[in-house]
């Protein structure tokens, strides 16, 4: 009976962790913002990663964590490059030049690339329910950019959009890698690894482009969003979220993916009265239905495989 009441609560705490990872997580794209009206996306991208990478990696130390060797390095920097200094380097300089709910959206539709990397270079057998999402998942692409047709003429939209595409390939070509590489690494220590390396690299990139400000210059706007971004969106919501991943089922876990963008796009129309038209909200729900169907799908066959001989 003690074990049943202990269990229960565990699991009360693990999806209560899952929310403040719904919540967060949607809430980051709209510090993000806030902070790049204010100063370049690449410079305050690499400032949050840098202290990030560097709360996490004294925790370790002070732990006494292993440090990675050999292999693991390699991993580690793939990693560093494909999901951090790109997949989230790329999305806060997006949000610089498109509304924070679009930008939220289109990093949603990394399932959508991983169905395309799966089909043409790995050469896997992709379930016809997935392909099936894949298409809904487009046709709701197309429906949020209907409105924004005109917008494609514009230079510095047409770049916002380009590089956070370029950003949810990315994650997709990470998340690949890491299915192919985890065992050659630990996960929770080279985050911050991943999160300092490419932090240093973003920096050093947007002074060598002109792409910074001087820091006494950057405004308390912008240190309060990386302040933000940094305890909320990088150390207390990827905390709640091991909590959760090690106590829920995958599919649960999941549903963050999805609340996400609903939660930045609620919020930027709310503080920064960025259009919620019914093309985004229904384009949007289109495309994360279409995510859904591709990740279930792919969760049934990779079970699948797993009973079958």
């Amino acid at each position: 009976m003690i074990t049943g009441i202990s269990s229960q609560n565990t699991k009360t705490k693990a999806i209560f962790a899952l929310a403040v990872v719904c919540i967060l997580w949607g809430t980051t794209w709209v510090a993000s913002k806030q902070g790049v009206m204010h100063m370049p996306g690449l410079q305050l991208a690499g400032f949050r990663q840098l202290l990030a990478g560097s709360v996490y990696i004294i925790y370790f130390i002070a732990t006494g964590a292993p440090w990675p060797k050999g292999r693991e390095w390699y991993a580690i920097g793939v990693l560093s490059f494909l999901n951090i200094l790109c997949g989230n380097g790329l999305t806060t300089w997006g949000v610089q030049f498109i509304s924070a709910g679009l930008g939220a959206i289109i990093a949603a539709t990394f399932p959508l690339w991983m169905v395309i990397i799966g089909m043409f270079f790995l050469k896997d057998n992709i379930p016809s329910a997935a392909l099936k999402g894949f298409l809904l998942g487009f046709a709701g692409i197309c429906v949020i950019f209907f409105e924004h047709v005109k917008d494609f003429l514009n230079s510095e939209f047409l770049f916002g959009i380009a590089i956070s595409f370029t950003a949810s390939w990315t994650w997709a070509l990470g998340t690949v890698f890491t299915k192919k590489e985890a065992k050659y690494f630990n996960p929770y220590f080279s985050l911050g690894l991943q999160m300092f390396m490419a932090g240093a690299v973003l920096l050093a990139v947007s002074y060598i482009t002109g792409n910074a400000i001087p820091v006494n210059e950057i405004p308390w706007q912008s240190w309060t969003a990386i302040g933000y971004l940094v305890v909320f969106g990088s150390v207390i919501a990827f905390a709640a979220y091991l909590y959760s991943l090690q106590r829920l089922s995958v599919e649960l876990m999941s549903i963050y993916a999805y609340i996400n963008p609903i939660v930045a796009v609620i919020l930027s129309a709310l503080l920064f009265n960025e259009s919620l038209t019914v093309f985004i909200i229904a384009g949007g729900a289109i495309t994360l239905y279409g995510v859904w169907m591709i990740s279930h799908a792919l969760r049934k066959d990779a079970r699948e495989k797993d009973i079958l001989p």
